[in-house]
């Protein structure tokens, strides 16, 4: 089973005033992160603001991202609250061709650790594709345990694990547990990428390489080469570029970085006060003299 590995770019999904997907900026967005060097696609993560897309779209996006990726791996999001409709959307992702699944838990409820695997192991059974955990409990709520993980991989194929949030240490022990299983670890921390692969991770599902795909890509590249000073001024300005986004909410921060990149986000899918739009016009100005400086912008 082959794990992705690289810059895995969580793409952003433009829509339009009404929320319908506008394919002339999805084909733009996915043709860009492809010219900046990452190794696949996640589809529908929470830098694409899955929940505010309704399932039957998700279905015809995740088709639609995969004729747009030209062969390269597209990782489908298959989380939902209802069982039901994941079942629906990795049969999709298995119709469409994609290189795996990841699987958030359901969140509103809370919900013990047995019954998380069992939700797990019911979606992996909907399809032969590769499995990503993908552990986020601040966004929602629940929280996928060690002995979690080893239980899903001990029943089925899981692949990896993305691992996002605040709790920095437990990469390690879930790089420990996937040495012993066969799986890899992705990080979704961008501003922290040299340490996570230091550490062992075998790359990042990343945001930012909405904006910036080009400094990702290079850094997981010179650091396995050595080329720590390289490594250091990357990862500068990816901090940098992180903080300055970090005035707006995720994911309205990613939509203003993109701006400054000259690439169009489309409209809200949310209801956006005028201070974020103020501050989202603030972020992308600071972000101008950061991406020159960088060389991604003349």
């Amino acid at each position: 089973m082959h794990a992705l590995s690289g810059i895995i770019s969580a793409l952003w999904t433009p829509t339009d005033g009404e929320g319908v997907v506008d394919d002339g900026l999805l084909q733009k967005q996915v043709a860009f992160v492809l010219r900046g060097g990452v190794s696949g696609i996640l589809a529908l993560g929470s830098t694409g603001e899955f929940p505010h897309l309704d399932v039957s779209v998700r279905e015809g996006l995740l088709h639609r991202v995969t004729e747009l990726a030209a062969g390269q791996p597209v990782l489908a999001n298959v989380s939902d609250v209802n069982p039901r409709n994941v079942r629906r959307l990795v049969r999709a992702a298995t119709a469409a061709g994609c290189a795996g699944i990841a699987i958030l838990p359901p969140w509103y409820f809370a919900l013990s650790q047995d019954d998380l695997t069992a939700f797990f192991l019911d979606a992996a059974g909907a399809s032969t594709l590769p499995v990503y955990l993908y552990n986020f409990p601040e966004r929602v709520g629940n929280r996928i345990s060690l002995e979690t993980v080893a239980a899903v991989a001990r029943e089925t194929r899981v692949a990896g694990v993305k691992q996002s949030g605040a709790e920095w240490s437990y990469h390690q022990e879930l790089i420990t547990l996937g040495r012993e299983l066969g799986f890899s670890v992705l990080t979704g921390s961008d501003t922290r990428l040299d340490e996570a692969l230091a550490m062992g991770c075998t790359g990042c599902i990343s945001g930012l390489s909405n904006l910036c795909p080009e400094l990702l890509v290079e850094v997981c590249s010179a650091q396995p080469g050595g080329n720590f000073a390289r490594v250091a001024q990357l990862m500068s300005w990816l901090k940098r570029i992180g903080s300055a986004c970090g005035a707006v909410q995720f994911p309205m921060d990613v939509a203003a970085g993109m701006r400054a990149r000259e690439l169009d986000p489309g409209a809200p899918k949310q209801i956006v006060s005028q201070a974020t739009h103020n501050g989202m016009a603030a972020v992308t100005a600071a972000l101008t003299p950061l991406l020159r400086e960088a060389g991604l912008i003349p």
